[in-house]
């Protein structure tokens, strides 16, 4: 089994055992409306563009709308835990392609949960996602009013976010910090450096791909 498929797995037994009106910490949305956007990404190549264009989201919304017209909730849920479109016909893609939205949507269900706390990961899974952080994290920081540096607790540094003025640093474990370059800073269990005003912009920036 794959990182991406037990990620997949687990995801839809929570969904499973949480039911379709629980909360996420993607704002506005319940189980259900996250089940449906992970088919959506699968299953609806045509919707894709609306997730980051906004003059398409109108689309992405109808048709994301309409998979839960169609599809009762234990019905989506099924059809996510198994690769569809082209991950499905080419299932080595899976790992590459959707191994970190998996996680990061894990991550959203769980820790919109009371009682929550980081789970322990595999080492070879975390030297993945740091991987992952370190090539995209310019692009996920982007949007960010200040320099960024990520230390890894373990090892290794990345740097992102404006190119002058101030930084803050930002450190933890990699999943911590990717879910922090994914936009989850509220929910990301790390340690933030640097002047009040940087890290209090930083904190407020809608970061993400």
């Amino acid at each position: 089994m794959t990182h991406a498929s037990s990620e997949r797995s687990a995801l839809c037994d929570l969904f499973d055992r949480l039911g379709p009106d629980a909360p996420t910490l993607c704002e506005g949305w319940t189980t259900y409306d996250l089940a449906a956007h992970l088919v959506l990404r699968e299953r609806r190549p045509d919707a894709l563009p609306g997730v980051v264009l906004k003059p398409l989201a109108w689309h992405t919304a109808s048709v994301q709308k309409g998979l839960k017209a169609k599809h009762p909730y234990p019905e989506l849920v099924g059809l996510l835990r198994r690769p569809g479109g082209v991950y499905g016909l080419l299932p080595f893609l899976d790992g590459p392609f959707n191994m970190v939205e998996l996680l990061v949507h894990h991550e959203d269900v769980r820790r919109a949960q009371p009682s929550w706390e980081p789970r322990e990961l595999p080492e070879d899974l975390e030297r993945l996602i740091w991987e992952r952080v370190s090539a995209g994290g310019k692009v996920m920081l982007r949007r960010s009013p200040v320099g960024v540096v990520l230390h890894r607790l373990g090892g290794g540094v990345a740097l992102g976010g404006a190119q002058s003025g101030p930084k803050v640093e930002v450190t933890g474990r990699a999943p911590e910090l990717l879910l922090f370059c994914f936009g989850r800073q509220a929910h990301a269990r790390v340690e933030l450096r640097g002047d009040p005003d940087s890290i209090a912009r930083l904190k407020s920036a809608r970061l993400g791909v």
